[in-house]
């Protein structure tokens, strides 16, 4: 697409899939480039009902909320930001769905506006893949390098910065603290919607958090070293890792998994991390979302999985 040279050009960023991992990162980036952003507004009825209608019934429930997110922008923006993510690590990939999204969102979208599609490949070299990248960003905004190197700057600084567990948890500590670890893809962790607030339900009952991104990358590694073959799927060797690492913490009491259903590498992912968790007695909740989930339903099984878990703190 043409450069957007003119800085009064709003660009579009869905809140929603790896914006919850890299949206600081996009978000700072731009701004100093000039270029105002748009994000959209935290998912709702509104925006899950547009993306269930837009998107093909084989997707995901993530992917379909991201069309929704598309959807909700198009109006207000001159372009939509949908980076194509192949790999963002070494020898490891991420889900073909999502890689296809900016051709998906041009099929499904009615008036489509412009969409930067900077392709994101780091599977072999990574600095040159993320050089690649930016390069590819500033040329579709048609930036100067200058501008581009302090704008990478100063988004690796806030990237740093970033915090991902959810906002204002409101933990109960009126019962006996238990300590829960909550794996699953940061899209359905962090999105209060989507993911039906779990970290939320569980902290009211008593629960302290913990989440796969308070691991270091070298606590993830060290973890799945137990696993005899590397995972393909980049979030799915994060999950992994966690759960083993979970798994072998005393602290933890319990470990619950939120998923998605209709995602591939979670299917795989889930039945193993379940698998070990049944052989070392390690109590193991998973929960499948879906736009039919009925809350009611998710409340009575994470209440008595929380119970479970007191009796065997006091057994």
């Amino acid at each position: 697409m043409m450069g957007l040279k003119n800085k009064k050009w709003r660009l579009g960023v869905p809140r929603a899939l790896f914006y919850y991992y890299y949206g600081s990162w996009w978000e700072t980036f731009f701004h100093h480039l000039g270029v105002e952003i748009v994000v959209s507004p935290a998912t709702c009825r509104e925006i899950m009902d547009l993306g269930v209608e837009l998107a093909v019934a084989e997707a995901c429930l993530p992917v379909k909320v991201y069309y929704g997110h598309a959807a909700w922008l198009a109006p207000y923006v001159d372009a939509l930001f949908v980076p194509r993510l192949v790999s963002v690590e070494d020898k490891s990939y991420i889900c073909p769905k999502l890689m296809g999204l900016p051709d998906m969102l041009r099929a499904a979208l009615k008036p489509c506006p412009p969409i930067i599609d900077t392709t994101v490949d780091l599977s072999r070299r990574r600095d040159e893949g993320l050089q690649s990248a930016i390069k590819g960003m500033a040329k579709a905004l048609g930036m100067g390098a200058n501008r581009v190197v302090e704008a990478v700057a100063a988004a690796k600084a806030r990237y740093r910065e970033q915090i991902f567990t959810p906002d204002g948890l409101k933990e109960n500590t009126a019962r006996q603290k238990l300590t829960v670890g909550i794996i699953g893809h940061g899209y359905l962790l962090y999105d209060r919607y989507l993911g039906m607030d779990v970290p939320e339900k569980v902290a009211r009952m008593g629960g302290k958090v913990v989440f796969p991104e308070h691991l270091t990358e070298g606590e993830v590694e060290e973890a799945c070293r137990q696993l005899s073959k590397r995972l393909y799927w980049t979030l799915g060797q994060k999950i992994m890792g966690a759960a083993l690492h979970f798994m072998d913490r005393d602290d933890i009491d319990g470990i619950i998994h939120l998923t998605a259903f209709g995602c591939g590498p979670d299917s795989l992912v889930g039945d193993l991390a379940e698998r070990y968790a049944r052989r070392r007695g390690k109590p193991f909740l998973l929960l499948t979302l879906d736009e039919h989930t009925g809350e009611a339903g998710l409340n009575t099984r994470i209440e008595a999985f929380m119970d479970m878990l007191y009796r065997r703190r006091t057994a």
